[in-house]
């Protein structure tokens, strides 16, 4: 071996060294580094610091935005821990299971909630409570269940743009006392408190009209017309839920009802003994044929005064 070839000690030395010379390179130019991005923040936070305290508005703006970004993080952890749970929350669902219902009511439940897309849950409640309540008041309660239907499509929270509300479209500010029994008028927008004050409605306009539909154009307020069209949508719905309640195929065709309005009869007088005069007047002349355009309903309701054509919906 000659004298100036390395041996493997001497080469193990060699690279320990340029080992350490380069380890010491790298942790000198991260102090380095570091020392400087340090000084860098420093520099850059006295200088934020003097342009805030010399300037006010720059001083408010960023106190508002990191008060709003902390109140920001406090309403999301308040939030996440403020939602609890509520096992009485179903005491207050107005809702019951289908099967509860007898045959002709689950028919008509079943058959409202596929048309108008609600669940058949809490119709099923507005069901038994119709049938149930339409007993008691003498009104069939596919009428009633028909009213629901077109005045709100069974929306509890419907409101119209004359201010009637709920299920039955009741105006609440004109039935305001009708709603005291039941805690106020807010008690408009809970479902079964709006059917009932919305079936006592529908029971007067019938009695003082006389008639089914006469009371349903009072109660839709049809005073410069007919109410034609709506007597039309409501009968027909009506005789709908009738077949569907009896479990018969609905007829695709429902032809229209007539409005006929009547009103109360006067007391009859007791007839006189027809005197010598009476028996020779001339017979009274037959009434004249209606009027191109005039029909029956038309005329019996040109003596009405407006008083009496006042509604319970307006």
């Amino acid at each position: 071996m000659k004298m100036n070839e390395p041996t493997p000690l001497r080469r193990l030395t060699a690279v320990g060294a340029s080992v350490k010379v380069a380890a010491g390179d790298v942790a000198r130019g991260f102090f380095d580094v570091t020392h400087n991005g340090l000084a860098l923040m420093g520099t850059a936070l006295a200088v934020s610091l003097i342009v805030l305290s010399a300037r006010g508005d720059l001083r408010t703006s960023a106190e508002q935005q990191l008060l709003s970004w902390l109140m920001e993080r406090q309403a999301s952890t308040v939030e996440a821990v403020e939602i609890a749970t509520d096992p009485t929350a179903i005491d207050r669902v107005t809702a019951a299971h289908p099967q509860i219902l007898p045959e002709q009511q689950a028919n008509v439940a079943f058959w409202l909630s596929k048309k108008y897309r609600v669940a058949p849950e809490p119709l099923t409640v507005l069901v038994a409570e119709a049938f149930e309540i339409g007993e008691k008041v003498k009104i069939d309660p596919t009428l009633i269940l028909a009213v629901m239907a077109i005045e709100s499509r069974f929306n509890p929270f419907a409101q119209s743009a004359v201010g009637a509300q709920g299920l039955m479209q009741v105006m609440t500010r004109v039935h305001t006392e009708k709603y005291e029994d039941f805690g106020g008028k807010l008690a408009a927008f809970d479902p079964l408190t709006n059917l009932r004050v919305g079936v006592m409605v529908l029971k007067d306009c019938i009695r003082r009209a006389g008639s089914v539909e006469g009371g349903l154009r009072y109660y839709v307020g049809a005073v410069t017309t007919d109410g034609s069209d709506y007597i039309n949508k409501v009968m027909a719905e009506h005789q709908r839920l009738q077949y569907v309640a009896l479990g018969k195929p609905v007829p695709r065709y429902i032809p229209p009802a007539r409005p006929i309005i009547t009103v109360d009869p006067a007391p009859a007088e007791p007839e006189a003994a027809p005197t010598e005069s009476a028996a020779l007047a001339p017979l009274p002349k037959p009434a004249a044929p209606l009027a191109p355009g005039i029909d029956a309903h038309q005329q019996s309701t040109d003596g009405l005064r407006s008083d009496d054509l006042t509604v319970a919906r307006s």
